[in-house]
Formats: C-alpha cells, sequence, structure tokens
C-alpha cells in the first residue's frame, strides 16, 4: 500500500515501485501531486502547480536524479532566502530605521 492510515509516504513502497514499474510510479506519482494540490485552498492552487512545473522541467533536464535534487533543493533555499531577507527588511523598517533598498534619482521628463 502507498500510503497508511496516518497518511505517511511509504517510502518502500514507492522505491519498489520505482525500481520495478518506472512508469507507473511517474504516473502514480502525478497523481498523488494533483491530489495534493487540490486539498489547498483554491488561492494556491495555481502557484501550486506553476512550482510543480518547474520541479518537472528540472527533473527533465537533468539526468542524474541526484543533481536534480540538489537543483531543486536549492530553488528550495533560494525562496526561503529571499523570504528571510523580505522579513528582515520588514523588520528593520518597523523598528523605525530606513529602508536600506536601493533608491533611485527621479528624472521630470517633460513633454515636446
Amino acid at each position: 500500500m502507498a500510503n497508511t492510515q496516518s497518511n505517511r509516504i511509504d517510502f518502500d513502497y514507492w522505491l519498489q515501485l520505482a525500481q520495478d514499474d518506472p512508469e507507473r510510479f511517474e504516473s502514480l506519482r502525478s497523481e498523488a501531486l494533483e491530489i495534493c494540490i487540490n486539498r489547498a485552498p483554491d488561492s494556491q492552487q495555481a502557484r501550486l502547480r506553476c512550482l510543480q512545473w518547474r520541479i518537472d522541467r528540472v527533473r527533465e533536464k537533468t539526468k542524474n536524479p541526484m543533481v536534480a535534487c540538489i537543483r531543486i533543493s536549492n530553488m528550495m533555499w533560494d525562496t526561503i532566502n529571499n523570504l528571510a531577507t523580505g522579513y528582515q527588511h520588514l523588520e528593520h523598517l518597523q523598528q523605525g530605521h530606513p529602508s536600506t533598498l536601493a533608491s533611485a534619482t527621479i528624472l521630470d521628463f517633460k513633454p515636446h
């Protein structure tokens, strides 16, 4: 069985399936992902589908599964780092410090 009653992933089942029947593994993997995305709030489903599309493209382009795993992991860490930077910036602003974002001079263009 793929999942236990507690909704935990049965790694041994999926590993065996991937080794014995890669096409069935991919089919069930896609189905499980779709079920997971459908359970998410409607407002998040499009974003999740886009993210899964990006992950699938990395997997397709990368022939070595370990390299694909590392690239996908790096995508995750990039997102986490961006969120942390945004959070730190907001925290900095809440403490009354001026923005550290780059500023620009606005040029006054007059119509001819």
